[in-house]
């Protein structure tokens, strides 16, 4: 699967996003580097804590199914206002960061082309194993 497709699936699985309270769906696919794809939604909850965002959503599909070795991740979103794509939380983007601080992050709108970002730009001084 290219870029192109796992954009395309992260935008596809946003539709089953659970949001019934911001109405903010994100949907989110990871690829393996042996090329297995795993998908996420968000899924809110009136205690919103406990709420669960898509690309935690879908590491955690990733490293249940033994894939720890991770590509690339699209996160997909529906920006009000023609804003740009949302991109990973901060507790999305450190538990994306114990697979390694060289995946790549497309984050995409509805339409159009996604912005490709790396997670170690995304998450600059990361907490990581040697710092325990």
């Amino acid at each position: 699967m290219d870029d192109q497709a796992l954009v395309d699936a992260a935008r596809a699985v946003r539709a089953n996003a659970y949001a019934p309270y911001s109405g903010y769906r994100v949907g989110a696919a990871i690829r393996t580097k042996d090329g297995r794809v795993f998908l996420g939604v968000n899924m809110e909850n009136s205690a919103y804590p406990t709420c669960l965002c898509a690309e935690v959503n879908a590491l955690g599909s990733a490293v249940a199914a033994g894939a720890k070795e991770l590509d690339a991740i699209a996160v997909a979103t529906d920006p009000p206002d023609g804003r740009s794509p949302g991109a990973p939380c901060g507790n999305c983007r450190q538990a994306l960061s114990e697979f390694g601080l060289d995946l790549r992050v497309l984050l995409a709108g509805p339409t159009g082309t996604a912005v490709e970002h790396m997670l170690r730009d995304l998450l600059p001084h990361a907490f990581n194993a040697e710092d325990l």
